[in-house]
């Protein structure tokens, strides 16, 4: 039986208002599988966090398996009724869309996720009020050439804006943005809070933040899991729920992602 952890991550931010903070659960890269009668063990899970909302980063599906487009519907439609479901695409469902041979599978599994109220953010954002903090969640989609094996061209930040437009406001800037290759430049756009996976926890683990390889055949990849910071800005990498093709993991184990965002401490105010 297939097993995940959930793995909790606690961020302190100035622009956070309410003393409970905000709480998400992230999915990423589960690629089909499933936890239970219908997924009913990862739904448990997300539910005794009580989530604020439920984040997904992406590769939820398997492109050469249609199967995956129900299995993943019904865990998302199931979600959608007691959460805000935010979906950013990962390059699985990008394939499927820009040149897969299921596209009119897939377009039909987003437009029932749609129906049930799933948020898909196709380089869009999305503004949210929770406990009185603005969130303004941005979807970053990457066209395929930034997942090409093993080169793939550097992302400028001239590049990202066009795509995803600048972050404006006073609130909290979410970037979903699946491939933590490009880590550099996404600090460098202005997110606060930034959430990938693609990486799988780098298939061998070594630590918290090092891994052995990437989807992409890079080896010992920066950015490859966990929480990286730059002063107040914070990226975590999500090791995914899944895998496919090669279904190994060492020291890597699947999991969901649960991140409280809370006030600074009185302490970190003065200092």
């Amino acid at each position: 039986m297939k097993k995940f952890i959930t793995k909790k991550y606690e961020i302190r931010s100035h622009k956070i208002k309410d003393v409970l903070g905000a709480r998400f659960a992230v999915m990423a890269d589960l690629h089909g599988l499933v936890f239970g009668e219908d997924n009913k063990d990862l739904i448990n899970a997300v539910e005794q966090n009580a989530p604020d909302a439920v984040l997904v980063a992406g590769d939820m599906i398997f492109r050469e398996n249609p199967e995956t487009l129900e299995q993943v519907g019904k865990l998302l439609a199931s979600l959608a009724q007691k959460y805000p479901v935010i979906y950013a695409l990962g390059n699985h469902e990008y394939k499927i869309v820009s040149c897969g041979k299921y596209k009119e599978q897939y377009e039909e599994y987003e437009k029932k996720l749609i129906q049930a109220g799933v948020l898909f953010l196709h380089n869009e954002k999305l503004e949210l009020d929770i406990a009185g903090t603005d969130f303004i969640f941005y979807g970053l989609e990457l066209p395929m050439e930034y997942y090409h094996k093993p080169t793939s061209p550097k992302l400028s930040l001239k590049d990202m804006e066009h795509l995803v437009g600048t972050p404006s406001g006073e609130g909290v800037h979410v970037l979903l943005a699946h491939n933590p290759k490009y880590g550099k430049t996404y600090f460098s756009w202005g997110a606060d809070l930034i959430i990938s996976g693609h990486y799988h926890g780098g298939v061998v683990r070594f630590s918290e933040h090092r891994g052995l390889t990437s989807p992409q055949f890079l080896l010992f990849p920066p950015y490859c899991c966990g929480d990286f910071r730059r002063g107040g800005q914070h990226m975590i990498v999500s090791a995914g729920l899944g895998e496919h093709t090669v279904p190994v993991r060492i020291h890597n184990p699947r999991e969901l992602v649960v991140i409280t965002m809370k006030p600074l401490e009185k302490n970190e105010h003065s200092s």
